[in-house]
């Protein structure tokens, strides 16, 4: 995923369904964070049994929406009251690049031969 260095990351604390489209992303960003989806920030979401993230980034005219979904395991975030956490770049590169970000631990890399 290519986005700036300077980036701010907010991650939205709260189980999102991961049928949302963009519009609709862009909807709890406005609306339950009262914050702007164009301002360039990067804004993650994770799906209610914690194995889906999803992230969405605003650049000039067009926005870019990402999804991850782990085989095994699930992702581990804190929890905040406010509804959102500011997340460091140093942070959020660790979360895509580890397999240490699971409740599982280390897990050997599995192959996927069928996709039906």
């Amino acid at each position: 995923m290519l986005i700036p260095d300077d980036i701010k990351i907010y991650f939205y604390t709260h189980p999102v369904d991961m049928r949302k489209s963009i519009d609709t992303l862009c909807v709890l960003i406005s609306e339950d964070l009262k914050m702007n989806p164009v301002d360039g920030s990067l804004f993650l979401f994770r799906g209610r049994s914690g194995n889906k993230l999803k992230a969405l980034y605003y650049e000039t005219n067009c926005f870019t929406l990402w999804y991850r979904r782990l085989e095994k395991g699930r992702f581990v975030f804190a929890r905040d009251a406010s509804g959102h956490i500011e997340m460091s770049r140093a942070y959020f590169n660790w979360l895509l690049a580890s397999d240490k970000y699971s409740r599982l631990g280390t897990m050997d890399p599995c192959q996927i031969t069928n996709f039906c």
